[in-house]
């Protein structure tokens, strides 16, 4: 956000449904929260210029992609120098399986969540691209039983 933005009661319940749904109407998201469609609109303008609101997406079923799998990897690295964070990071930030991706205080140095196919898939992926790369120290990886919350 670059500008302090003061958010009252109207503009969070704005982002809660905009949260829950970015493809509702000026019409339906006034009426929700409680304003005339002019107003509204000034609000979410206001919340999107001061990047509170930085993007509107489509939340896709990972199935339908044949990722159906999602894998959450803890990462630690040998490396301790900015050039070798930055080709790790850059390395990673281009895979395709690689769906979120930080660097972490402490440790692990890294946590990545990686969609594919199965189990197949992952094994590929870690044998054929994290684990071989320079810098990976230790993975240590982490599959879901079961997703109880997400938030997209």
């Amino acid at each position: 956000m670059s500008n302090k933005v003061t958010l009252d009661a109207v503009d969070r319940d704005i982002l809660f449904h905009l949260g829950q749904d970015g493809r509702l109407t000026n019409v339906e998201l006034a009426k929700r929260v409680g304003l005339t469609p002019p107003p509204c609109l000034r609000r979410v303008k206001r919340l999107e210029e001061a990047g509170v609101i930085t993007g509107y997406r489509a939340v896709i079923n990972p199935q339908a992609l044949g990722r159906a799998l999602e894998v959450l990897v803890n990462v630690e690295i040998y490396a301790q120098d900015r050039k070798s964070f930055q080709e790790f990071e850059d390395t990673v930030s281009a895979f395709e399986e690689v769906t979120e991706f930080r660097r972490m205080y402490g440790r692990p140095d890294y946590f990545i969540r990686v969609a594919v196919a199965d189990h197949a898939a992952y094994e590929n992926f870690i044998t054929d691209k994290l684990s071989s790369l320079p810098a990976v120290l230790r993975l240590e990886s982490h599959l879901t039983m079961k997703e109880i919350k997400t938030i997209p």
